[in-house]
């Protein structure tokens, strides 16, 4: 593992890097990414699900061969569950044993000094991309979480270190690479948006699209390729209550594969819906519509 922050020449080279891990950037992201590397700047990442948001971290990682770090965010998560906790059955474990050898005549502060110290101490992501710096960090759906989160998150990101009571302060030697992704369930507050580069993230056009799966499913023909990404497509154009990502049509691909289907027709497409489309609302949407009509899309 490198001992300091990534380095790339340009968008382009970034975009090949990304490219050998499997990772089809437009020139956007491309620019996107290789600005918030060379200014050292958190990406913040937002757009519908299934746009490549969390896979771009994961791609980043292993292009530079960094570790990835990632926090899901969840409605109520807190600093002590991104940050870090103490181990207290350990420390209990501890304070008995202490106490058995001791016969009590250790005094209180010895013994509260030795509770805590880095052999009890649970570092959570944060604090582990802080210690394990240079990597990547991804902060996964922070629009899930609370504004009270946002602020402590933002305090972290700007002094890229922490201050834990019992030990003092842990600072990054190197800061990690941050990608924050949102799917845009409400609007993340301005404060922590302007502390990062931001980029907003499409469904991949047809032929993009067509790559991605060409690339990602091995020994998929040209012709069952195009006609799931078309579909898909078609999908997407539809008032649907989850519009299918590029991971669905990756899903759907495969299904194909394994029933060794090399064109995609009507009532293959009916019995392998489920692996698209993750609704029963969705699945009879589509179904009075007509399979017809979606593969002629």
């Amino acid at each position: 593992m490198s001992d300091t922050t990534p380095t790339v020449g340009s968008p382009a080279e970034l975009a090949r890097a990304l490219d050998a891990t499997g990772y089809l950037a437009d020139d956007g992201v491309a620019m996107a990414a290789f600005l918030a590397i060379r200014m050292g700047r958190p990406l913040f990442c937002e757009g519908e699900p299934g746009t490549g948001k969390t896979s771009l971290a994961a791609a980043l990682s292993e292009a530079f061969g960094l570790p990835l770090i990632r926090l899901q965010c969840h409605e109520g998560i807190d600093a002590a569950q991104a940050l870090y906790d103490w181990d207290f059955p350990r420390q209990l474990l501890h304070l008995r044993t202490l106490e058995a050898a001791s016969d009590g005549l250790l005094e209180a502060d010895t013994v509260e000094r030795s509770l805590y110290t880095e052999r009890f101490l649970l570092a959570r992501p944060l604090l582990r991309a802080l210690t394990e710096a240079p990597c990547v960090l991804l902060v996964d759906e922070i629009d899930r979480a609370d504004d009270e989160f946002e602020a402590f998150l933002l305090q972290v990101l700007d002094e890229n270190a922490v201050t834990i009571p019992e030990l003092g302060e842990v600072r990054a030697a190197t800061p990690p690479l941050v990608v924050l992704t949102s799917n845009r369930t409400r609007e993340v507050h301005d404060a922590l948006k302007r502390r990062c580069l931001y980029h907003w993230l499409e469904h991949p056009d047809l032929a993009r699209e067509v790559a991605i799966l060409r690339r990602r499913i091995p020994g998929i023909g040209a012709e069952l390729a195009d006609q799931v990404a078309r579909a898909v497509r078609s999908l997407r154009e539809m008032e649907l209550l989850k519009p299918p990502g590029v991971a669905e049509s990756l899903d759907w691909a495969r299904a194909l594969r394994e029933l060794d289907r090399d064109v995609l027709d009507a009532e293959t497409a009916a019995a392998t819906l489920g692996a698209v489309l993750k609704y029963r609302e969705d699945l009879e949407r589509v179904a009075r519509a007509g399979l017809d009509r979606l593969l002629a899309g």
